[in-house]
């Protein structure tokens, strides 16, 4: 069996289930059921969550119908009432081949040790943006991955909760009962709130899988948004959904770009491919990291810069 996780999927956008894409895609693909009278909405939209990257090249990349790569970040930025930058709790490397119908999704640990480009640091994958926000973020993991990110997108990990309501909730299979923020989340089908979604995708300590088994909730609730916003339901309440889109993400894509992935690299994601960095714990210095093997960072390089056609 194999060691890294790989699975294959054909099917619709609906069984999309890995986190911040699943938000990304939702937006876009989702623009073919709002074109007509809710266009200008959805323009709106895609011009607030557009945000360029000072000191980043530009590129041409999607505008000339070329595979590219996304940094997509959840962050907690926030949490708790805080209001500082926050880091990123979550972290994908997607790559969308319009020449093979093709998306690769690499989950990336968190707490992959790796060097802060611009920082003079080795720290984790995730204090990259709290030092350098989107630019730090990126030029780190385009060293570590050892291929040219083209654009970014994040969403505030509160907006996981913003979403949800927008949508009316989801409900999701739990796998073992846990308690987490106060809830109690019994093993079977839980309707959820936004709330009640935010306290079940946090929940690690008590998993058996760690961060792994954390990522596969989150991968659920990511799942059942895209299936309420795609449904005549989510469509009746498409003003909610991108109000919270909007309050909550931000990107580097131009509304140009979006709507040219949204019609010309629509095929692109009807094969997703889901794969996961995985390395193996080590304390360092008293600090808990994920080491990535050379030959599994090897394996996933080689993979990034094959569907970016490299």
């Amino acid at each position: 069996m194999e060691n890294h996780r790989r699975q294959k999927k054909k099917n619709p956008l609906k069984k999309i289930v890995l986190i911040l894409s699943g938000v990304l895609l939702v937006m876009l693909l989702g623009i073919g059921t709002f074109l007509g009278k809710t266009y200008f909405d959805v323009k709106k939209t895609a011009n607030k969550v557009s945000q360029p990257v000072e000191g980043r090249p530009d590129t041409t990349t999607v505008m000339d119908g070329e595979p590219f790569s996304v940094l997509l970040l959840g962050l907690d930025t926030g949490e708790f009432g805080r209001n500082d930058v926050g880091r990123s709790d979550t972290i994908l490397v997607a790559t969308v081949n319009p020449k093979e119908n093709k998306t690769t999704l690499v989950s990336i640990p968190r707490d992959t040790r790796m060097e802060m480009v611009g920082h003079g640091t080795v720290e984790k994958a995730a204090h990259a943006y709290a030092h350098g926000q989107e630019k730090m973020a990126m030029d780190s993991m385009e060293q570590f991955l050892g291929i040219e990110l083209d654009h970014y997108v994040w969403i505030n990990m509160e907006g996981f909760e913003d979403l949800v309501n927008a949508v009316g909730g989801v409900e999701v299979d739990n796998k073992f009962e846990f308690k987490q923020d106060g809830f109690t989340f019994p093993k079977g089908k839980n309707s959820l709130d936004g709330e009640q979604a935010l306290a079940y995708t946090r929940m690690r300590y008590e998993d058996p899988n760690g961060d792994y088994g954390r990522q596969v909730r989150q991968q659920e609730v990511i799942g059942g948004i895209a299936d309420q916003a795609l449904s005549f339901n989510g469509v009746t309440k498409y003003k909610q959904i991108l109000k919270a889109i909007e309050d909550n993400m931000k990107t580097d894509l131009e509304p140009e770009e979006m709507f040219k992935i949204a019609i010309d690299y629509r095929n692109s994601f009807t094969t997703i491919d889901n794969e996961s960095l995985n390395g193996y714990g080590e304390m360092i210095d008293e600090v808990s990291y994920q080491i990535i093997p050379d030959e599994e960072l090897a394996r996933v390089q080689l993979l990034l810069k094959q569907q970016l056609g490299k």
